[in-house]
């Protein structure tokens, strides 16, 4: 028989503004300790450098991590003009240097290249695997790797600010897998002057905003109480970029038991994935079929 999970039993989303110097996955410990969920994981890794927001997805949530995965996402980000590194990033060993600024101007007029469907090379210190191995383990002990070219769609790339000769300061949108490093990195090759990520920090990802994120000491100091449950969001904010349909009563327990079931809908097409929901709280998310639903994941909370 199975070993019963100790914890709470709690669902939905709670936004953490992540400070620098710690891991996603150390950050999601932190909140199933403080909260004693059950159940945590979260939607979109952050390097270990970056801040920002971090969505902890709690119980039934974790369900709806892979919508949040899949939506849009903004990144602001400080890159250091004139050397590259072998991290593409401050963290690294400088590899090579450029005496070269390109100016405003020249700097926006290379961004045609970087938007839109483009394909992007992982940084060397990333965690693609590579014969079974993460790759920044392969670049810790010395190898250098051939690494595919992945796609990547970025919405927007602009030019917020100009501290100084050495650093520029961006502001990105783009859909799942991006690697700012890597853009940091091949602007500065388009620029012929090299480049590398100095400072970054998620603003937004899906409907999430840094400016709702909960810090580190306020988790810290409301651990083991229910004063972080008021902060938690919904389980549905993660499904928002679905299609609504309604159901019966009668229909609940049709499709939390795996079954299609009739549901109420307008405006959506044969074949769409779509959420239904009772009362106003999800039930399953599943695929339309002229009246109903043959669900794909439930939700029971």
């Amino acid at each position: 028989m199975a070993r019963k999970r100790k914890g709470r039993d709690i669902s939905g989303w709670l936004v953490v503004d992540k400070p620098a110097g710690l891991t996603s996955t150390a950050v999601v410990n932190k909140v199933r300790w403080a909260l004693d969920a059950k159940k945590a994981g979260h939607a979109g890794t952050l390097d270990p450098e970056a801040t920002g927001v971090l969505a902890v997805a709690l119980g039934e949530a974790t369900k709806t991590v892979p919508y949040i995965t899949d939506a849009l996402k903004a990144y602001t980000f400080t890159i250091r003009l004139g050397q590259a590194t072998n991290t593409d990033d401050a963290e690294g060993e400088v590899i090579a240097t450029s005496d070269l600024r390109p100016d405003d101007e020249t700097i926006k007029a290379t961004f045609g290249a970087f938007i839109g469907d483009i394909m992007q090379v992982p940084p060397q210190f990333s965690a693609v695997k590579v014969d079974g191995e993460r790759a920044y383990k392969k670049a810790r002990d010395g190898e250098e790797m051939e690494l595919a070219a992945r796609p990547l769609w970025v919405e927007e790339l602009l030019l917020i600010d100009r501290p100084d000769a050495d650093h520029v300061v961006l502001e990105m949108t783009c859909g799942k897998g991006g690697y700012v490093r890597s853009i940091a990195r091949d602007l500065g090759e388009a620029l012929g002057c090299k480049a590398h990520v100095r400072s970054l920090r998620r603003i937004w990802s899906g409907p999430f905003q840094a400016t709702d994120g909960v810090t580190l000491e306020q988790i810290d100091a409301a651990a083991k109480t229910t004063e972080l449950d008021a902060s938690i969001q919904p389980l549905e904010v993660g499904l928002q970029d679905l299609p609504e349909v309604r159901c019966l009563a009668e229909s609940v327990t049709k499709l939390r038991n795996g079954n299609p079931a009739s549901v109420i809908a307008s405006g959506v097409e044969y074949g769409e994935e779509v959420w239904a929901s009772f009362e106003g709280k999800a039930v399953a998310v599943g695929t339309y079929r002229g009246g109903e639903i043959q669900p794909t994941r439930v939700f029971v909370t």
